[in-house]
């Protein structure tokens, strides 16, 4: 996706500040998040892990994606149902698993699985793995105030 006016590539940031132990808050649009750890893990259990902030991304971005597709043909998803499954292999996942639920006939929902693979932003991400890049800046310290 580009921007008209300039050619340049949109981009989307969020940014997250770290509490302290393994939770952080993540400015996400006009969103505040909430990441943890479990408490078994050394956390504070006050929020989803960040890999459960990854499978919720997967999972309700192919829902959309299929009541997208699903709209564009002319098709009802009643209880349509999404839900993604990691399976964890040392720092990673080896494996993510979706199980889509809907009390259309099962036929009729197979046909929008690749169609709505086709337009998921998330799984399409994740099936190419772009590069990450990680650049180091000065923190910034917010200005002095003013004398009075």
């Amino acid at each position: 996706m580009s921007d008209a006016a300039d050619g340049r590539p949109h981009t989307n940031s969020v940014v997250a500040r770290w509490d302290g132990g393994w939770r952080c808050r993540v400015a996400a649009g006009d969103f505040d998040l909430v990441v943890d750890e479990r408490e078994s893990s050394g956390g504070t259990g006050t929020g989803p892990m960040p890999t459960e902030y990854l499978l919720a991304a997967m999972a309700s971005c192919y829902t959309l994606a299929l009541a997208w597709a699903a709209g564009k043909r002319g098709i009802d998803l009643p209880g349509l149902t999404v839900t993604a499954t990691g399976t964890y292999d040392g720092p990673r996942f080896s494996r993510i698993q979706l199980s889509v639920e809907s009390d259309a006939p099962p036929d009729v929902v197979e046909r929008l699985v690749e169609p709505a693979l086709r337009v998921c932003y998330v799984s399409n991400t994740l099936a190419v793995s772009p590069p990450i890049e990680v650049t180091v800046h000065p923190h910034h310290e917010p200005p002095a105030k003013p004398k009075s």
